[in-house]
């Protein structure tokens, strides 16, 4: 078992790293998660400009099989050397966790493969395979607690030749602490505003400091499932603000609907009442997100919760052809998704 902890990963990072050639990062902190996997990936020694060395590919296309995944680990480069692949968004995919088994029992020798996964829970497979291998280093990333603000805190604005006043810092750690990208792009948003000072005072800090300390993806989702324009409206524009990628909330929603699409056609076929199915298909809910799920299947029938993972799933080939236009593309689908929710 090479588990990480999160308060682990600076040491881990430093020392073990090296020694390791698969990695699955997960936890809630979707901003942590991925700047980890990001400076695992500049120890790799592999060049990150160099497309022919770096292999990044999304979850939601891995859905064929564990192949792919094993093509590109195994795959040679065109002029040799290292070779790293990067799997962002994944969550309960089986392709991805059938890969990470089969690695696991016989490691690459001239790869890198790194997983970023949302908030995988205890019995999850990708979490429970990659736990158990002494193959496979398994970080968690989990909100920063006050201690990891601190220290946040102070290497940013040390970084800026900044000092802070005890009322500014009360304020910025209340404010603070969400997701780890939107915590310290609000620090460094506060640095520049700051720029020629001695000392951050709390002024500064209410003038320019965003609130960064609740960004999830979830609350968006959550608000397109209950057909709350207002509360989409406002969880995108924080998700912005924090500068968290839009295609990680179009990836969310089309695993929600994935899910309900399995849930009604579970009802369907067996007559079964909506709080079965969340009881016996929703295990890996969080609490506070079984209601609303369940709210959402007695509304929505089997063909239109497919004429939505339709919508989804051109959004996001459009997302990627089109990128200047992603955000706007994904804030007009769900849109869209949550007006026909209000309707139900």
């Amino acid at each position: 078992m090479s588990e990480v902890k999160s308060h682990e990963f600076d040491s881990f990072l430093n020392k073990g790293a090296s020694n390791y050639r698969l990695f699955l990062l997960y936890g809630p902190d979707r901003g942590l998660v991925s700047e980890r996997a990001g400076q695992l990936a500049g120890r790799s020694g592999v060049a990150l400009d160099d497309p022919f060395a770096l292999v990044k590919l999304d979850a939601s296309e891995l859905q064929q099989g564990a192949g792919r995944i094993l093509d590109e680990v195994n795959a040679i480069g065109l002029f040799g050397g290292e070779k790293l692949v990067w799997i962002r968004g994944a969550s309960g995919e089986k392709a991805v966790a059938e890969a990470l088994q089969v690695l696991a029992d016989s490691p690459p020798a001239g790869s890198t493969l790194i997983i970023e996964a949302g908030d995988l829970k205890k019995g999850a497979a990708l979490r429970k395979i990659g736990e158990s291998s002494r193959a496979v280093a398994s970080v968690a990333c989990y909100s920063d607690d006050a201690r990891g603000l601190h220290a946040l805190i102070d290497k940013e604005l040390a970084e800026a030749g900044l000092r802070i006043s005890p009322a500014a810092r009360e304020h910025l750690v209340e404010a603070l602490g969400g997701d780890r990208i939107a915590s310290r792009n609000e620090l460094r948003k506060l640095a520049l505003y700051c720029r020629g000072k001695d000392i951050v005072d709390e002024e500064d800090v209410l003038a320019i400091v965003g609130d960064a300390s609740a960004i999830s993806v979830d609350d968006a989702v959550d608000a397109v499932l209950q057909g709350d324009i207002d509360a989409l409206l406002h969880a995108m524009k924080k998700i912005t603000t924090s500068k968290t990628p839009p295609f990680l909330v179009l990836q969310a929603c089309l695993r929600q609907f994935q899910q309900l699409d399995v849930m009604r056609a579970e009802m369907d076929a067996n007559r079964q009442q909506a709080s079965q199915v969340v009881a016996s298909l929703g295990r890996g809910l969080h609490f506070r997100r079984k209601p609303i799920v369940e709210a959402a299947l007695k509304h929505w029938t089997a063909p239109a919760i497919r004429r939505e993972l339709g919508r989804l799933q051109a959004t996001i080939y459009q997302s990627r052809a089109r990128q200047s236009l992603e955000e706007s593309l994904v804030l007009q689908n769900l849109l869209a998704i949550a007006i026909q929710s209000a309707r139900r």
